[in-house]
């Protein structure tokens, strides 16, 4: 048994080498051979004959040392591809005539007792505080910053709380209104940001480790526009790692409502902390899901807005075709007053559309024609009677509907436009083999998605973009019939199929389940209708009070 299994050991060693010797060329270059295209045919769904292989071999060869030679140029994640998408169909016009912006009018805030108690005031009520001097902006940053502290361990949502600068920014804003110089409904307003996006002075660490003490000392547009509106900054919200998710470096972000279950995210943090009266409004993104479903899950407002329409400048890219910044707030109007000073070309992201956003809350629903995903809704069963009651609200308003159904396209299978991009965006980190450090190392998780978008092939990757060049243009068919649709937030193709065409969604609380956890339904809009979306959710929470009841906090 023993001189068989040292010939076989001698044998499998030179077979080792032999082969290894076909494999490398000089300087451990790779040589490809008809067998590995053969092998990898399979990966592609593809077969070519032998003299098909042969002829390719020579090109291919070259392709590999064109990989090489790319791969030596050092690539930021915020170097965008020359390629950009568009997400406007042939023919759509766009508005581009701004009237006044108009949201509903409060004339008396009753301040509370407690500083405390103004915790879960909406934005438009502590804009009308701070405006009539009733608190001042360092009061309330104070307030809030100490509820930062109290509760965010405990909830893990918080990773950076920038102090000195919210102090320094809420003593700024109490010094221009005392002057006269009141800014507009943020002024003065605390509030927190999906730590994805760049501040100066503070790390951005898009809630993974191999970037935790990243600095970007630079504001991203979103940043620096909150602020030229007179917001005050307190803190970097946690993010589910490079945005999946709600496990990030130091933990698993909490549902307030119920802490034995996950925030969802991405934009965890600054779901979680606007439903715990830790913030009245923070900033979240959204490729596939990321406002939506945390939205859903602890019981905020939040708006993703069209595609090209707020500047992504500063931020982490995930997607580049597919990524988009807006507000969690408390309400529809909340995300329409932020909205407001987030939106419109910067010159730094070229995506950006100029087009006018005329929001006015007293729009008149009986003039939307509004549709309805009647099969999504009907195919929820467990969330089905919170849909029928959401419809039933909306026609008493006077809304009339009609039931409607999507463009059938793969959307699923068209997210591999989104796993290339992504590979694209952290093609580093696969390569130099950190991925490795990254938190979730499960099968569904990023490393192994990086690592398999490897495997897309370009045409692959270009021939979904044709066929979203399609869907594009059929969805345009079907907004073409209707100005507003209401859709359930998960059920169907209605989450990828929108992130994957760009349309807005505004998505808000509908009810409690019987374990008093939020149910949310989404209003849907035609490209740049931000302001009809915003509208009508503004008018259906004014019918209801779903989105006034918050968490306990017993912890």
């Amino acid at each position: 048994m023993k001189p068989t299994r040292r010939i076989v050991l001698f044998i499998s060693a030179i077979t080792a080498v032999l082969l290894l010797g076909m494999v490398l060329q000089e300087k451990g270059k790779i040589t490809l051979t008809k067998d590995m295209i053969a092998h990898a045919e399979k990966l592609f769904g593809l077969q070519f004959n032998e003299a098909k292989r042969d002829s390719m071999l020579e090109s291919l060869q070259e392709q590999l040392g064109n990989y090489e030679a790319m791969r030596k140029i050092k690539l930021d994640n915020s170097v965008a591809p020359a390629l950009q998408f568009n997400p406007i169909p042939v023919g759509f016009k766009i508005d581009q005539d701004k009237k006044s912006f108009k949201p509903a009018r409060l004339d008396n805030v009753i301040p509370p007792p407690a500083l405390e108690d103004l915790a879960y005031y909406s934005v438009s009520e502590l804009a009308w505080l701070i405006k009539n001097k009733k608190v001042t902006s360092e009061l309330l940053t104070k307030m809030f910053l100490d509820r930062l502290r109290r509760y965010g361990p405990k909830l893990e949502n918080v990773i950076t709380i920038t102090e000195g600068l919210a102090i320094k920014q809420a003593r700024k804003a109490d010094a221009e209104i005392a002057q006269g110089k009141y800014r507009g409904p943020l002024h003065g307003i605390p509030y927190g940001v999906k730590d994805l996006l760049a501040t100066v002075g503070y790390k951005t660490t898009w809630g993974s480790v191999p970037y935790k003490e990243q600095l970007i000392d630079e504001d991203a547009t979103v940043v620096r526009r909150l602020e030229e509106a007179g917001a005050v900054l307190v803190a970097k919200l946690t993010m589910g790692e490079l945005a999946w998710g709600d496990v990030w470096y130091g933990g698993k972000t909490r549902n307030p409502w119920d802490t034995t279950r996950g925030s969802s995210g991405s934009s965890a943090g600054s779901a979680s902390a606007v439903s715990a009266g830790l913030l009245p409004f923070a900033i979240g993104t959204e490729t596939w899901g990321s406002i939506v479903s945390p939205s859903t899950e602890c019981g905020t407002s939040g708006l993703r807005p069209t595609y090209g329409r707020v500047s992504r400048y500063g931020a982490m890219a995930l997607s580049w075709s597919m990524d988009k910044i807006g507000p969690i707030a408390r309400s529809a109007e909340d995300c329409a007053l932020i909205f407001n000073a987030m939106y419109g070309p910067d010159g730094l992201d070229k995506t950006l559309v100029d087009a006018a956003f005329n929001y006015d809350a007293s729009l008149k629903i009986s003039n939307l024609r509004i549709g309805y995903l009647k099969s999504d809704m009907d195919r929820d069963s467990t969330r089905k009677a919170y849909y029928d009651t959401t419809l039933a609200v909306l026609r008493k308003l006077g809304a009339k509907l009609t039931p409607i159904q999507l463009p059938q396209y793969p959307v699923y299978d068209m997210a591999i436009i989104l796993s290339a991009e992504a590979g694209a965006a952290f093609d580093e980190l696969t390569r130099s083999g950190k991925d490795d450090q990254l938190v979730r190392q499960i099968k569904n998780a990023w490393p192994t998605v990086f690592r398999a978008s490897r495997f897309i092939p370009a045409v692959e990757y270009i021939q979904a973009n044709r066929i979203r060049t399609q869907l594009i243009q059929d969805m345009q068919s079907l907004m073409d019939t209707i100005d507003v649709y209401i859709a359930p937030p998960f059920e169907g193709d209605n989450l990828i199929l929108t992130n994957l065409t760009g349309h807005p969604c505004v998505v808000v609380p509908n009810g409690f389940t019987e374990r008093n956890l939020p149910t949310s339904v989404c209003f849907m809009g035609k490209l740049f209708g931000e302001a009809e979306i915003l509208a009508l959710a503004k008018q259906y929470q004014d019918a209801t009070d779903y989105h006034k009841r918050h968490p306990g906090l017993r912890f």
